[in-house]
């Protein structure tokens, strides 16, 4: 399952975004979105992989709205692309 994670810290790393999965089950991948001009900066949202649609719905109901880094994040199924 695939989540998307806004309203993250600026500072927070992608070892950080999985660390904060990690307790809902296995993580496959964490990816934090960075700005293309300036490749150190962040842009406040990410992705996260979760191995199963069970673990993800678990995640997602216990960090949405959860402030991390002083900031309450925005957590929900990603959507693809339209």
């Amino acid at each position: 399952m695939n989540i998307y994670v806004g309203n993250l810290s600026y500072k927070m790393t992608k070892e950080e975004l999985e660390a904060t999965f990690a307790p809902y089950g296995a993580v496959k991948s964490a990816k934090i979105v960075t700005d293309r001009e300036n490749h150190n900066r962040s842009k406040g949202f990410g992705f996260v992989e979760m191995e199963s649609e069970e673990a993800g719905n678990r995640a997602i109901s216990e960090l949405d709205g959860k402030e991390i880094g002083g900031r309450a994040l925005r957590v929900n199924e990603a959507r693809p692309k339209s």
